[in-house]
């Protein structure tokens, strides 16, 4: 093996300039750590608030990236073979500590979930991190039940898509809502039962097929459309609030009885590595072999093409997961 590797590094808040492709050594785990040679890994809106300076807790400079999939390359412990297939995220990955843009990370062992798949590697690296969230979501976030009707709203991006075919499977009703009438169709393609444009009165257009409202929904967009979403649910229906794909989390002056719409449930989800059950990202996994499930839309970047690849994500310039290949 090499002492270097190559890694994308950011020195500080700002432009995608600020990401640069540099040589850097090869770093060793300490106990309880393991290093992975990285195959692929998935963009996330988490690195895009890294890059603008919107994420708290983030030191400079550092190797983003809140998961990477590929193989224990080294495990000073012994625990996890050479050559296993694994994924690993969050738990300060890309923030407190160097994270998946590279050709080599070290992450604790805890956060590190194996596998099993001949899947290529640029399929496989578009699913730890939105296949957590979206199963946490759904979970832990809404109970979603069989025949239970779930409004998606931010449908085509890649946490979306997979909330979608995580929904379906779970035998639900789904609409899900696109700000872009020509991605009506991608949504269609994708199994949702009633795509939706968002016109910013997304209730009144969910009202029309459900006049009770909704008995769930996800709310990927953040906070400017949240009471849209709240004002789609049924009495006693449950709104997860989970994503920011507006970059916009707080409610400023909250007052509950004012901002809640009666008898209306609001959660919230975040989750991390121990939140995917193994058995669940190997069934995902197998379900997308056999072609019975699908990761949706997946674009794919060479390592060299981070900045295009963060510009593309920041301006919503594609229909589901942005996957860097190393």
């Amino acid at each position: 093996m090499n002492d270097t590797m190559r890694a994308v590094v950011l020195d500080g808040p700002g432009t995608v300039e600020r990401l640069r492709l540099v040589e850097r050594p090869v770093p060793e785990p300490p106990a309880g750590w393991v290093r992975i040679k990285v195959e692929a890994f998935g963009l996330n809106r988490s690195e895009l608030h890294t890059r603008l300076g919107l994420a708290d807790g983030v030191t400079f400079p550092r190797i983003p990236g809140i998961e990477a999939t590929g193989t224990v390359d080294l495990d000073p412990d012994g625990v996890l073979t050479p050559g296993q297939q694994v994924a690993a995220l969050m738990g300060g990955m890309g923030r407190t500590f160097d994270g998946g843009y590279a050709e080599y990370t070290v992450v604790p062992r805890s956060q590190v979930v194996p596998f099993r798949s001949d899947l290529p590697w640029e399929v496989v690296g578009a699913v730890p991190e939105t296949l957590q969230t979206a199963y946490g979501s759904l979970t832990v976030g809404l109970d979603l039940r069989p025949g239970q009707s779930l409004l998606i709203r931010g449908g085509t991006s890649a946490l979306g898509l997979v909330a979608t075919t995580l929904a379906k499977e779970t035998g639900a009703t789904v609409l899900a809502t696109t700000r872009s009438a020509d991605r009506l169709k991608a949504l269609a393609d994708h199994g949702v039962d009633h795509p939706l444009v968002d016109d910013g009165a997304v209730a009144a257009q969910v009202r029309a097929l459900f006049p009770e409202g909704v008995d769930a929904a996800l709310e990927l967009v953040g906070t400017p459309t949240l009471p849209d979403t709240l004002a789609a649910t049924r009495v006693h229906g449950t709104v997860c609030f989970t994503g920011m794909l507006s970059n916009q989390w707080t409610v400023p002056d909250f007052y509950p009885i004012d901002y809640l719409p009666r008898g209306v449930r609001l959660s919230a989800y975040g989750g991390g590595a121990a939140d995917l059950p193994a058995e669940v990202l190997q069934r995902h996994l197998d379900r997308v072999a056999s072609g019975e499930s699908s990761v949706g839309p997946t674009h794919v970047y060479a390592l060299d093409e981070i900045r295009t690849a963060h510009d593309d994500l920041e301006h919503g310039r594609h229909v589901g997961k942005l996957v860097v290949r190393t």
